[in-house]
């Protein structure tokens, strides 16, 4: 075989492999995310206000990705073990938290956790919040807020309200109202939210500030008396319902809000990704019926807003406890 030869055929070789590796996809190359399911840990018991915004959420993405999100409830501890396992994850966008306030209340009681809310997690998005009633029982001789706070400056320390526990964030809500108003009330904690509320309809304890869901339909039935909103501006189901700011108590506002979370360091690209398309399907006409319809309010915020956000609420928290006197 002559030398030209042996060169054409090296040639030839040479270009046809080239075409075939040309024609394949590069193996370094990421896949296009989300590749497989992701897993939204909730750190708090199904059935609460965490859980079913996640699920919405959860199925809008879904919705938008063809990809499912997988909800793993994992309560305990104030919801520190659950957001433990998200920030000890690998940050590369599978497995996502969805927390509340709560998150934001336990630097300033759990001395001890796992993590720190500011470093080790990179916000997404602020979803929604949810305010929350100022409920009195109907025995109680208040039907507005000026008249509960009169009752409680005439006969200090008489009066109670209930919570879901010490330290939970309805208990830290009363605390804040307590001090905003300036009274004296004895707290009464419960297992629950809900035998708390029993509480409430029975008259064990004479107020209590309380989850919108919860509270809304005992007050259009007549069981208790709704004095005021939590939020800065009223709500559209109950527009007759002044907010404790116009009530007389200015200054007192408090939502409980719901948001994701992602292990810091999960790429830019991912966060951007989730952040987008979640907002965008929350303002689909049907996944916004699904917020709405449970009292809750779509922000859909930026990463950097809530970050703000949950910076804000880390201090605001902190300092509510301290004054307290609340400990676990």
């Amino acid at each position: 075989m002559s030398l030209d030869t042996k060169v054409a055929r090296l040639y030839l070789c040479a270009c046809v492999a080239g075409a075939f590796f040309i024609g394949q996809p590069a193996h370094a190359a990421e896949p296009a995310y989300p590749a497989k399911p992701v897993r939204v840990v909730v750190p708090l018991a199904p059935g609460g206000g965490s859980d079913i915004v996640a699920r919405i959420a959860a199925q809008a993405l879904t919705d938008a990705w063809g990809q499912a999100l997988v909800i793993d409830n994992r309560p305990g501890a104030g919801g520190t073990l659950g957001t433990a396992i998200v920030a000890k994850a690998p940050a590369d966008g599978y497995t996502a938290l969805v927390s509340s306030s709560t998150m934001a209340i336990g630097p300033a009681l759990y001395k001890d956790i796992a993590y720190d809310i500011l470093k080790d997690f990179a916000p997404i998005t602020l979803i929604a919040d949810q305010p929350s009633i100022i409920a009195v029982n109907p025995k109680l001789p208040a039907k507005t807020l000026p008249e509960l706070i009169g009752l409680f400056k005439k006969e200090p320390g008489r009066y109670a309200f209930g919570s879901a526990g010490n330290g939970t964030a309805s208990h830290l809500a009363n605390e804040l109202f307590r001090m905003s108003a300036r009274v004296d009330t004895l707290h009464v904690p419960y297992k629950s939210a809900g035998l708390a509320t029993t509480a409430l309809l029975s008259g064990e304890i004479q107020f209590m500030v309380t989850n919108m869901a919860t509270a809304l339909p005992q007050v259009r039935a007549g069981r208790l008396v709704g004095v005021a909103v939590t939020s800065a501006q009223r709500v559209n189901g109950i527009p007759d319902m002044p907010t404790a700011s116009e009530a007389g108590l200015s200054g007192y506002s408090y939502t409980t809000w719901y948001g994701m979370l992602v292990p810091a360091g999960t790429p830019a690209a991912v966060v951007s990704r989730v952040q987008g398309d979640l907002a965008k399907q929350a303002r689909e006409q049907r996944i916004a019926e699904r917020f709405s319809g449970q009292g809750l309010t779509v922000h859909a915020t930026t990463p950097r807003e809530f970050g703000k956000y949950l910076a804000a609420e880390v201090a605001r928290w902190q300092q509510v406890v301290k004054a307290a006197g609340i400990s676990k």
